[in-house]
Protein backbone atom coordinates (compact mmCIF):
# COMPACT_ATOMS: atom_id res chain seq x y z
CA UNK A 1 0.00 0.00 0.00
CA UNK A 2 2.88 2.47 0.59
CA UNK A 3 6.86 2.25 -0.08
CA UNK A 4 9.33 4.48 -0.15
CA UNK A 5 13.11 4.22 -0.69
CA UNK A 6 15.83 5.90 2.47
CA UNK A 7 18.82 7.12 1.33
CA UNK A 8 20.13 4.12 3.75
CA UNK A 9 19.38 2.32 0.28
CA UNK A 10 16.36 0.42 2.73
CA UNK A 11 12.93 0.36 1.05
CA UNK A 12 10.22 0.51 3.86
CA UNK A 13 7.30 -0.95 3.09
CA UNK A 14 3.89 -0.95 5.11
CA UNK A 15 -0.24 -1.82 4.95
CA UNK A 16 -3.01 -0.91 7.33
CA UNK A 17 -2.65 -2.77 10.50
CA UNK A 18 -6.54 -4.28 10.60
CA UNK A 19 -6.26 -6.65 7.44
CA UNK A 20 -5.24 -9.50 9.64
CA UNK A 21 -2.54 -12.17 9.78
CA UNK A 22 -0.19 -11.80 7.10
CA UNK A 23 2.32 -14.01 5.89
CA UNK A 24 5.03 -12.38 7.84
CA UNK A 25 5.85 -12.70 11.81
CA UNK A 26 7.17 -10.17 13.72
CA UNK A 27 10.64 -10.39 14.92
CA UNK A 28 12.06 -12.29 18.26
CA UNK A 29 8.32 -13.73 18.75
CA UNK A 30 6.88 -10.79 19.67
CA UNK A 31 2.98 -9.85 19.49
CA UNK A 32 0.97 -6.77 19.80
CA UNK A 33 -1.95 -5.81 21.62
CA UNK A 34 -4.47 -3.92 19.71
CA UNK A 35 -7.54 -1.34 21.03
CA UNK A 36 -8.63 -0.94 17.63
CA UNK A 37 -11.73 -2.68 17.13
CA UNK A 38 -11.05 -3.66 13.27
CA UNK A 39 -7.94 -5.24 14.34
CA UNK A 40 -6.63 -8.40 15.81
CA UNK A 41 -6.55 -7.82 19.46
CA UNK A 42 -3.54 -9.68 19.77
CA UNK A 43 -1.74 -9.49 16.56
CA UNK A 44 2.04 -11.37 15.92
CA UNK A 45 2.06 -10.34 12.38
CA UNK A 46 4.26 -7.89 10.85
CA UNK A 47 2.21 -5.07 8.45
CA UNK A 48 5.37 -3.26 7.91
CA UNK A 49 8.85 -4.48 6.63
CA UNK A 50 11.87 -3.23 5.13
CA UNK A 51 13.59 -4.35 2.43
CA UNK A 52 17.14 -3.70 1.93
CA UNK A 53 17.83 -3.59 -1.66
CA UNK A 54 21.57 -4.38 -1.55
CA UNK A 55 21.78 -7.64 0.44
CA UNK A 56 18.29 -8.69 -0.83
CA UNK A 57 16.36 -9.03 2.72
CA UNK A 58 13.32 -8.14 4.17
CA UNK A 59 13.28 -7.45 8.07
CA UNK A 60 9.98 -7.02 9.72
CA UNK A 61 8.90 -3.86 11.59
CA UNK A 62 6.20 -3.08 14.51
CA UNK A 63 3.28 -1.00 13.62
CA UNK A 64 1.35 0.10 16.71
CA UNK A 65 -1.48 2.57 15.18
CA UNK A 66 -3.34 2.36 11.92
CA UNK A 67 -1.91 3.31 8.72
CA UNK A 68 -4.41 2.48 6.67
CA UNK A 69 -4.26 5.01 3.13
CA UNK A 70 -1.84 7.45 5.17
CA UNK A 71 0.71 9.66 3.50
CA UNK A 72 4.24 10.71 4.23
CA UNK A 73 7.77 12.24 2.72
CA UNK A 74 11.18 12.27 3.60
CA UNK A 75 12.57 14.70 5.66
CA UNK A 76 15.91 16.93 5.28
CA UNK A 77 17.92 14.27 7.41
CA UNK A 78 16.27 11.32 4.98
CA UNK A 79 14.19 10.59 7.36
CA UNK A 80 10.77 9.24 6.49
CA UNK A 81 7.80 11.20 8.37
CA UNK A 82 5.10 9.33 7.80
CA UNK A 83 1.08 11.12 9.03
CA UNK A 84 -2.27 9.94 9.44
CA UNK A 85 -4.24 6.78 8.52
CA UNK A 86 -7.34 5.33 9.85
CA UNK A 87 -8.85 4.85 13.57
CA UNK A 88 -6.00 5.00 16.20
CA UNK A 89 -4.05 6.26 13.34
CA UNK A 90 -5.71 9.32 11.63
CA UNK A 91 -3.65 12.25 14.03
CA UNK A 92 -0.26 10.14 14.31
CA UNK A 93 3.04 11.35 13.13
CA UNK A 94 5.39 8.36 12.57
CA UNK A 95 9.36 8.60 12.22
CA UNK A 96 11.51 5.70 10.33
CA UNK A 97 15.34 7.17 10.76
CA UNK A 98 17.42 7.15 8.21
CA UNK A 99 20.82 5.12 8.78
CA UNK A 100 19.22 4.61 12.34
CA UNK A 101 22.39 2.11 12.97
CA UNK A 102 25.03 4.65 12.70
CA UNK A 103 22.87 7.05 14.44
CA UNK A 104 21.88 5.22 17.65
CA UNK A 105 18.43 5.50 16.91
CA UNK A 106 15.73 2.83 17.16
CA UNK A 107 16.06 0.93 13.93
CA UNK A 108 11.97 0.44 13.94
CA UNK A 109 9.10 2.75 13.64
CA UNK A 110 8.05 5.52 16.18
CA UNK A 111 4.72 6.60 16.76
CA UNK A 112 3.52 10.16 18.42
CA UNK A 113 -0.10 10.20 19.18
CA UNK A 114 -1.90 13.68 18.66
CA UNK A 115 -0.03 15.89 16.67
CA UNK A 116 -2.09 15.88 13.66
CA UNK A 117 -4.50 18.86 14.36
CA UNK A 118 -7.51 16.98 12.36
CA UNK A 119 -8.14 13.32 11.13
CA UNK A 120 -6.01 12.58 8.22
CA UNK A 121 -6.96 9.86 6.20
CA UNK A 122 -6.34 9.73 2.30
CA UNK A 123 -4.34 12.71 2.13
CA UNK A 124 -1.38 14.38 0.54
CA UNK A 125 2.16 15.89 1.63
CA UNK A 126 4.27 18.20 0.06
CA UNK A 127 7.99 18.94 1.64
CA UNK A 128 8.49 22.82 1.62
CA UNK A 129 11.61 24.53 1.30
CA UNK A 130 12.04 24.78 5.50
CA UNK A 131 11.69 21.10 5.85
CA UNK A 132 7.81 21.50 7.20
CA UNK A 133 5.47 19.35 5.58
CA UNK A 134 2.19 20.66 4.51
CA UNK A 135 -0.87 18.09 5.00
CA UNK A 136 -3.60 19.14 2.38
CA UNK A 137 -6.80 16.99 2.78
CA UNK A 138 -7.97 13.39 3.64
CA UNK A 139 -11.82 12.20 3.90
CA UNK A 140 -14.20 15.08 5.10
CA UNK A 141 -11.16 17.33 5.45
CA UNK A 142 -11.29 20.59 3.62
CA UNK A 143 -8.29 22.39 4.95
CA UNK A 144 -5.11 21.80 5.41
CA UNK A 145 -2.15 21.58 7.98
CA UNK A 146 1.79 21.73 8.71
CA UNK A 147 3.87 19.19 10.38
CA UNK A 148 5.75 20.72 12.89
CA UNK A 149 2.93 22.92 13.48
CA UNK A 150 2.87 26.29 13.21
CA UNK A 151 3.84 28.40 16.70
CA UNK A 152 4.74 25.35 18.26
CA UNK A 153 3.94 22.04 18.71
CA UNK A 154 1.28 23.01 21.30
CA UNK A 155 -0.77 25.26 19.11
CA UNK A 156 -2.20 22.98 16.22
CA UNK A 157 -3.43 25.39 12.92
CA UNK A 158 -6.07 23.96 10.44
CA UNK A 159 -6.32 26.56 7.22
CA UNK A 160 -9.44 26.12 5.65
CA UNK A 161 -9.29 25.36 1.99
CA UNK A 162 -13.01 25.78 0.07
CA UNK A 163 -11.59 24.37 -2.85
CA UNK A 164 -11.62 21.23 -1.44
CA UNK A 165 -15.28 21.32 -1.28
CA UNK A 166 -16.09 22.86 -4.21
CA UNK A 167 -13.90 19.64 -6.11
CA UNK A 168 -15.90 17.22 -3.87
CA UNK A 169 -18.64 14.88 -5.10
CA UNK A 170 -21.21 12.08 -4.48
CA UNK A 171 -18.24 9.62 -4.86
CA UNK A 172 -15.42 11.58 -3.37
CA UNK A 173 -13.26 12.39 -6.25
CA UNK A 174 -10.74 14.82 -4.98
CA UNK A 175 -9.20 12.15 -2.19
CA UNK A 176 -5.55 11.68 -2.22
CA UNK A 177 -4.93 15.52 -4.14
CA UNK A 178 -1.79 15.98 -6.45
CA UNK A 179 0.42 18.06 -4.87
CA UNK A 180 3.72 19.65 -7.04
CA UNK A 181 5.74 22.39 -5.76
CA UNK A 182 6.29 25.68 -8.15
CA UNK A 183 9.46 26.65 -8.90
CA UNK A 184 7.64 30.19 -7.82
CA UNK A 185 7.70 29.00 -4.25
CA UNK A 186 3.49 27.96 -4.43
CA UNK A 187 2.38 24.87 -4.39
CA UNK A 188 0.24 23.47 -7.09
CA UNK A 189 -2.97 21.48 -6.08
CA UNK A 190 -5.10 19.22 -8.28
CA UNK A 191 -7.87 17.57 -7.40
CA UNK A 192 -10.97 15.90 -9.19
CA UNK A 193 -10.62 17.74 -12.89
CA UNK A 194 -9.97 21.23 -11.00
CA UNK A 195 -6.32 22.79 -10.07
CA UNK A 196 -5.62 25.95 -8.18
CA UNK A 197 -1.90 27.74 -6.68
CA UNK A 198 -1.40 28.09 -3.33
CA UNK A 199 0.33 30.27 -1.80
CA UNK A 200 0.43 29.18 1.44
CA UNK A 201 2.75 31.61 3.53
CA UNK A 202 -0.48 33.93 3.04
CA UNK A 203 -3.32 31.04 2.83
CA UNK A 204 -4.52 32.29 -0.03
CA UNK A 205 -5.27 30.66 -4.03
CA UNK A 206 -3.11 33.65 -6.25
CA UNK A 207 -4.53 31.72 -9.57
CA UNK A 208 -7.07 29.29 -10.41
CA UNK A 209 -6.47 26.84 -13.83
CA UNK A 210 -8.98 25.88 -16.42
CA UNK A 211 -10.44 22.55 -15.61
CA UNK A 212 -8.67 19.15 -17.43
CA UNK A 213 -11.15 18.22 -20.32
CA UNK A 214 -12.84 15.25 -21.27
CA UNK A 215 -15.48 15.14 -17.98
CA UNK A 216 -13.67 12.42 -16.22
CA UNK A 217 -12.32 12.44 -12.59
CA UNK A 218 -8.34 11.94 -11.94
CA UNK A 219 -7.87 11.42 -7.83
CA UNK A 220 -9.31 8.79 -5.56
CA UNK A 221 -10.98 6.42 -5.92
CA UNK A 222 -11.33 7.52 -9.39
CA UNK A 223 -7.37 7.22 -9.60
CA UNK A 224 -5.57 8.75 -12.15
CA UNK A 225 -1.83 9.60 -11.63
CA UNK A 226 0.33 13.16 -11.66
CA UNK A 227 3.77 14.14 -11.96
CA UNK A 228 5.37 17.62 -12.43
CA UNK A 229 7.89 17.14 -15.20
CA UNK A 230 11.64 18.04 -15.03
CA UNK A 231 12.61 21.85 -14.43
CA UNK A 232 15.42 22.59 -16.27
CA UNK A 233 18.70 25.21 -14.98
CA UNK A 234 19.21 26.42 -18.31
CA UNK A 235 15.85 28.35 -18.40
CA UNK A 236 16.23 29.25 -14.87
CA UNK A 237 13.45 26.94 -13.67
CA UNK A 238 10.64 29.45 -15.25
CA UNK A 239 8.76 26.25 -16.95
CA UNK A 240 6.92 23.98 -14.95
CA UNK A 241 4.70 21.67 -16.73
CA UNK A 242 2.54 19.50 -14.74
CA UNK A 243 1.58 16.07 -16.59
CA UNK A 244 -1.80 13.90 -15.32
CA UNK A 245 -2.63 10.66 -17.19
CA UNK A 246 -5.19 8.06 -16.75
CA UNK A 247 -8.65 7.99 -14.25
CA UNK A 248 -11.95 7.16 -14.18
CA UNK A 249 -15.65 8.11 -15.14
CA UNK A 250 -16.84 10.37 -12.03
CA UNK A 251 -18.93 7.21 -11.22
CA UNK A 252 -17.12 4.41 -11.66
CA UNK A 253 -16.90 3.49 -8.38
CA UNK A 254 -20.23 3.29 -8.01
CA UNK A 255 -20.63 1.38 -11.04
CA UNK A 256 -17.85 -1.25 -10.32
CA UNK A 257 -20.19 -2.04 -6.66
CA UNK A 258 -22.88 -2.78 -8.99
CA UNK A 259 -20.68 -4.94 -11.42
CA UNK A 260 -20.63 -3.06 -14.23
CA UNK A 261 -16.63 -1.81 -14.81
CA UNK A 262 -16.46 1.03 -17.07
CA UNK A 263 -13.38 1.81 -19.50
CA UNK A 264 -10.91 3.80 -17.78
CA UNK A 265 -9.40 6.75 -19.29
CA UNK A 266 -7.30 6.73 -22.02
CA UNK A 267 -6.80 10.89 -21.35
CA UNK A 268 -3.53 12.50 -20.68
CA UNK A 269 -3.52 16.02 -19.92
CA UNK A 270 0.05 18.30 -19.54
CA UNK A 271 -0.57 21.91 -18.22
CA UNK A 272 2.09 24.88 -18.08
CA UNK A 273 1.02 26.02 -15.00
CA UNK A 274 3.83 28.73 -14.99
CA UNK A 275 2.70 30.47 -18.40
CA UNK A 276 0.27 33.43 -18.35
CA UNK A 277 -2.70 32.23 -20.23
CA UNK A 278 -2.01 28.06 -19.68
CA UNK A 279 -4.32 26.07 -21.34
CA UNK A 280 -4.70 22.00 -21.37
CA UNK A 281 -2.43 19.67 -24.04
CA UNK A 282 -4.24 16.72 -24.20
CA UNK A 283 -2.96 13.23 -25.69
CA UNK A 284 -4.65 9.70 -25.83
CA UNK A 285 -2.87 7.07 -24.06
CA UNK A 286 -2.39 3.79 -25.99
CA UNK A 287 -4.73 1.83 -23.87
CA UNK A 288 -7.17 3.03 -20.65
CA UNK A 289 -5.59 2.94 -17.18
CA UNK A 290 -6.96 3.55 -13.95
CA UNK A 291 -4.62 3.03 -10.63
CA UNK A 292 -1.46 3.42 -12.67
CA UNK A 293 1.77 4.80 -10.99
CA UNK A 294 3.85 7.23 -12.96
CA UNK A 295 7.63 7.15 -12.50
CA UNK A 296 9.56 9.93 -13.56
CA UNK A 297 12.99 8.05 -14.84
CA UNK A 298 16.49 9.68 -15.05
CA UNK A 299 16.05 9.96 -18.35
CA UNK A 300 13.27 12.56 -18.21
CA UNK A 301 10.72 9.90 -19.33
CA UNK A 302 7.68 9.22 -17.66
CA UNK A 303 7.21 5.17 -16.95
CA UNK A 304 3.17 4.45 -16.29
CA UNK A 305 2.58 0.97 -15.11
CA UNK A 306 0.50 -0.78 -12.95
CA UNK A 307 -3.10 -0.48 -12.94
CA UNK A 308 -6.54 -2.02 -14.45
CA UNK A 309 -8.40 -0.76 -17.40
CA UNK A 310 -11.72 -1.14 -16.34
CA UNK A 311 -13.26 -0.11 -13.27
CA UNK A 312 -11.83 1.96 -10.11
CA UNK A 313 -10.08 1.92 -7.07
CA UNK A 314 -11.41 0.31 -3.88
CA UNK A 315 -12.44 -3.17 -3.02
CA UNK A 316 -13.22 -5.31 -5.81
CA UNK A 317 -13.55 -2.40 -8.41
CA UNK A 318 -11.51 -2.94 -11.27
CA UNK A 319 -11.00 -5.70 -14.15
CA UNK A 320 -8.55 -6.15 -16.99
CA UNK A 321 -5.64 -5.52 -15.25
CA UNK A 322 -3.28 -3.13 -16.98
CA UNK A 323 -0.46 -5.51 -17.53
CA UNK A 324 2.14 -3.65 -20.09
CA UNK A 325 3.87 -0.77 -19.27
CA UNK A 326 3.88 2.48 -21.37
CA UNK A 327 6.43 4.93 -21.53
CA UNK A 328 5.83 8.53 -22.54
CA UNK A 329 8.82 10.77 -24.06
CA UNK A 330 7.48 14.14 -22.70
CA UNK A 331 9.90 15.89 -25.25
CA UNK A 332 8.23 14.04 -28.44
CA UNK A 333 5.04 13.60 -26.97
CA UNK A 334 5.62 9.61 -27.90
CA UNK A 335 4.13 6.54 -26.13
CA UNK A 336 5.90 3.08 -25.94
CA UNK A 337 4.06 0.04 -25.18
CA UNK A 338 6.85 -2.33 -23.38
CA UNK A 339 7.26 -5.78 -22.44
CA UNK A 340 4.01 -6.64 -20.13
CA UNK A 341 4.60 -8.30 -16.79
CA UNK A 342 2.47 -11.83 -15.47
CA UNK A 343 1.34 -9.88 -12.48
CA UNK A 344 -1.73 -8.23 -11.87
CA UNK A 345 -1.15 -4.96 -10.16
CA UNK A 346 -4.22 -3.12 -9.21
CA UNK A 347 -5.41 -1.72 -6.00
CA UNK A 348 -2.85 -1.41 -3.56
CA UNK A 349 0.05 -1.66 -5.25
CA UNK A 350 2.93 0.72 -5.79
CA UNK A 351 6.14 0.94 -7.59
CA UNK A 352 9.38 3.20 -6.99
CA UNK A 353 12.46 4.10 -8.90
CA UNK A 354 15.94 2.33 -7.60
CA UNK A 355 19.33 4.01 -7.26
CA UNK A 356 20.16 1.11 -10.04
CA UNK A 357 17.48 2.82 -12.94
CA UNK A 358 15.15 -0.46 -12.19
CA UNK A 359 11.30 0.22 -10.87
CA UNK A 360 10.51 -1.75 -7.56
CA UNK A 361 7.33 -2.76 -8.44
CA UNK A 362 5.11 -4.50 -5.07
CA UNK A 363 1.76 -5.83 -4.02
CA UNK A 364 -1.57 -5.26 -4.46
CA UNK A 365 -5.01 -6.21 -2.82
CA UNK A 366 -8.33 -5.28 -3.94
CA UNK A 367 -10.03 -7.35 -0.74
CA UNK A 368 -10.91 -5.78 2.47
CA UNK A 369 -8.76 -8.46 4.17
CA UNK A 370 -5.97 -10.80 2.75
CA UNK A 371 -7.10 -13.43 0.79
CA UNK A 372 -4.37 -15.41 -0.90
CA UNK A 373 -6.90 -17.83 -2.59
CA UNK A 374 -9.60 -15.61 -4.24
CA UNK A 375 -9.18 -17.23 -7.95
CA UNK A 376 -9.27 -13.26 -9.73
CA UNK A 377 -7.41 -11.53 -8.25
CA UNK A 378 -5.69 -12.94 -4.90
CA UNK A 379 -3.50 -10.83 -2.54
CA UNK A 380 -0.47 -10.04 -3.92
CA UNK A 381 2.65 -9.90 -2.02
CA UNK A 382 5.69 -10.76 -4.69
CA UNK A 383 7.83 -7.81 -5.40
CA UNK A 384 9.49 -7.38 -9.08
CA UNK A 385 12.07 -5.12 -10.56
CA UNK A 386 11.14 -3.74 -13.89
CA UNK A 387 14.18 -2.58 -16.18
CA UNK A 388 13.39 0.10 -18.67
CA UNK A 389 14.75 -0.15 -21.91
CA UNK A 390 17.84 1.76 -21.15
CA UNK A 391 19.14 -1.28 -19.46
CA UNK A 392 19.23 -3.74 -22.26
CA UNK A 393 22.76 -4.90 -22.03
CA UNK A 394 23.16 -4.02 -25.85
CA UNK A 395 23.90 -0.09 -24.27
CA UNK A 396 26.16 -0.93 -21.55
CA UNK A 397 29.30 0.83 -23.69
CA UNK A 398 27.91 4.13 -23.02
CA UNK A 399 26.33 3.70 -19.59
CA UNK A 400 28.04 6.15 -17.59
CA UNK A 401 29.57 5.02 -14.17
CA UNK A 402 30.36 7.61 -11.42
CA UNK A 403 33.31 7.30 -9.93
CA UNK A 404 34.14 10.59 -8.11
CA UNK A 405 31.52 13.14 -6.42
CA UNK A 406 33.81 16.12 -4.69
CA UNK A 407 31.60 16.97 -2.42
CA UNK A 408 32.90 15.94 1.13
CA UNK A 409 30.44 14.28 2.94
CA UNK A 410 28.16 13.99 -0.37
CA UNK A 411 26.58 17.34 1.04
CA UNK A 412 25.92 20.11 -1.29
CA UNK A 413 25.35 23.62 -0.66
CA UNK A 414 22.80 25.97 -2.42
CA UNK A 415 24.34 27.02 -5.45
CA UNK A 416 27.87 25.62 -5.06
CA UNK A 417 29.97 24.03 -7.68
CA UNK A 418 31.41 20.70 -7.39
CA UNK A 419 33.31 18.21 -9.88
CA UNK A 420 32.70 14.97 -11.02
CA UNK A 421 34.15 11.90 -12.68
CA UNK A 422 32.54 9.51 -14.39
CA UNK A 423 34.00 6.31 -16.78
CA UNK A 424 32.20 5.20 -19.73
CA UNK A 425 33.79 2.72 -22.52
CA UNK A 426 32.75 4.83 -25.67
CA UNK A 427 33.68 8.53 -27.04
CA UNK A 428 31.58 11.00 -25.13
CA UNK A 429 29.77 13.74 -26.84
CA UNK A 430 29.26 16.92 -24.24
CA UNK A 431 25.82 17.39 -26.01
CA UNK A 432 24.96 13.88 -25.18
CA UNK A 433 25.05 14.57 -21.47
CA UNK A 434 22.74 15.13 -18.79
CA UNK A 435 23.12 16.01 -14.78
CA UNK A 436 19.78 15.10 -13.25
CA UNK A 437 19.04 14.77 -9.42
CA UNK A 438 15.73 13.37 -8.53
CA UNK A 439 14.53 13.23 -5.22
CA UNK A 440 12.75 10.09 -3.66
CA UNK A 441 9.18 10.32 -3.60
CA UNK A 442 6.48 7.96 -1.01
CA UNK A 443 4.55 6.27 -3.17
CA UNK A 444 1.11 5.53 -2.62
CA UNK A 445 -2.32 4.73 -4.80
CA UNK A 446 -1.32 5.57 -7.62
CA UNK A 447 0.45 8.96 -6.82
CA UNK A 448 4.15 9.42 -5.98
CA UNK A 449 4.42 12.49 -3.05
CA UNK A 450 7.29 14.83 -3.34
CA UNK A 451 8.97 13.27 -6.71
CA UNK A 452 10.76 15.91 -8.60
CA UNK A 453 13.43 16.03 -10.99
CA UNK A 454 16.20 18.54 -11.76
CA UNK A 455 17.82 19.37 -14.72
CA UNK A 456 21.23 20.49 -13.65
CA UNK A 457 23.87 23.10 -15.72
CA UNK A 458 26.98 22.00 -15.81
CA UNK A 459 30.57 23.57 -17.35
CA UNK A 460 34.78 22.64 -17.55
CA UNK A 461 33.48 19.57 -19.79
CA UNK A 462 37.23 17.73 -19.77
CA UNK A 463 38.22 14.24 -20.75
CA UNK A 464 40.98 12.80 -17.92
CA UNK A 465 41.86 9.69 -20.13
CA UNK A 466 40.12 6.79 -22.73
CA UNK A 467 37.48 6.23 -20.63
CA UNK A 468 36.88 8.83 -17.95
CA UNK A 469 35.63 12.67 -18.26
CA UNK A 470 35.07 15.19 -15.93
CA UNK A 471 32.36 17.90 -15.09
CA UNK A 472 31.71 20.79 -12.85
CA UNK A 473 28.22 20.53 -11.83
CA UNK A 474 26.14 23.64 -10.61
CA UNK A 475 23.71 22.72 -7.76
CA UNK A 476 20.29 24.49 -7.70
CA UNK A 477 20.40 27.78 -6.31
CA UNK A 478 17.73 27.60 -3.94
CA UNK A 479 15.51 25.49 -1.58
CA UNK A 480 12.07 26.76 -3.57
CA UNK A 481 14.08 24.80 -7.01
CA UNK A 482 15.07 21.94 -4.54
CA UNK A 483 14.02 20.98 -1.09
CA UNK A 484 16.90 19.98 1.74
CA UNK A 485 17.11 16.76 1.68
CA UNK A 486 18.68 13.85 -0.37
CA UNK A 487 18.46 13.04 -4.07
CA UNK A 488 19.40 10.56 -6.25
CA UNK A 489 22.70 12.15 -8.74
CA UNK A 490 22.38 10.44 -12.41
CA UNK A 491 24.72 11.12 -15.49
CA UNK A 492 22.66 10.51 -18.59
CA UNK A 493 24.89 9.74 -21.36
CA UNK A 494 23.22 9.64 -25.16
CA UNK A 495 19.73 8.77 -23.25
CA UNK A 496 21.50 5.87 -21.02
CA UNK A 497 21.42 6.87 -17.56
CA UNK A 498 24.46 6.22 -14.80
CA UNK A 499 23.42 4.47 -11.21
CA UNK A 500 22.15 6.85 -8.77
CA UNK A 501 24.80 8.34 -6.07
CA UNK A 502 23.46 9.84 -3.04
CA UNK A 503 23.97 14.11 -2.32
CA UNK A 504 22.60 16.24 0.01
CA UNK A 505 21.50 19.21 -0.33
CA UNK A 506 21.68 21.51 2.50
CA UNK A 507 22.24 25.76 3.12
CA UNK A 508 25.40 25.23 4.88
CA UNK A 509 23.82 25.31 8.75
CA UNK A 510 22.61 22.28 10.83
CA UNK A 511 18.51 21.38 9.50
CA UNK A 512 16.30 22.07 12.00
CA UNK A 513 15.39 18.12 13.34
CA UNK A 514 11.75 17.21 12.98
Amino acid sequence: MHMILLPSNKVIIFDRTDFGPSNISLANGACRFDQNELALKKDCWAHSVEYDIIANKVRPLTLLTDTWCSSGGLNANGDLIQTGGYNDGSLVVRRFINGCSNRKAPCDWQEAPNQLAVSRWYASNQILPDNRFIIVGGRRQFNYEFFPKHGGLNQPLVHPLDFLAHTSDKVENNLYPFLHLSTDGNLFIFANAKSVLLDYHRNVIVRTYPDMPGGEAHNYPSSGSSVMLPIFATNDFQFVDVLICGGASPMANIQANNDNFIEASRRCGRLRITEEHPTWIMQTMPMPRVMGDMILLPTSDVLIINGAQRGSAGWGAARDPAFSPVLYDPYHNHFDVLEASKTARLYHSSAILLPSGKVLVAGGNTHINYDFSDPLFPTETSMEAFSPPYLNHSFSCFRPKITLLMTGDGSVRYGARFTLQFDVDTFVDSIALQVNMMSTPFATHSFSMNQRMIRLKYSHFKRLSYTKYQLLVEAPPTPIIAPPGYYLLYVVHSTIPSSGSWIRMHQGVQTPYI
